[in-house]
């Protein structure tokens, strides 16, 4: 069963791997992007939308880092903490 699963794991890998790469190969145009005062660049369409996609994680990634913060800070303040001894469960009645 595992070998079954792993040999699904990697079918799905080669299947993105290979859509992504004719995606690559069929986008090879030319695309300009513009930016302020006259300033733009020229790239290719998969190399931008690759730097977009990036950009995108970089930018969800600094937007976490304030809640990953608190919650880090919230952790180390519960373990620093003492706490009482859980106590010992009652032994059913009869024995």
């Amino acid at each position: 069963m595992k070998r079954l699963l792993r040999l699904l794991q990697w079918l799905l890998k080669a299947a993105v791997f290979f859509t992504l790469f004719a995606f690559a190969l069929n986008n090879q145009q030319e695309t300009r992007v513009n930016f302020f005062f006259g300033t733009f660049w020229s790239a290719p369409t998969v190399l931008v939308v690759l730097c977009a996609f990036g950009l995108g994680v970089a930018v969800g990634v600094l937007g976490m880092v304030p809640r990953w913060w608190r919650h880090r800070q919230a952790l180390r303040m519960n373990t620093s903490a003492p706490t009482e001894p859980i106590p010992e469960p009652a032994k059913p009645y009869g024995t």
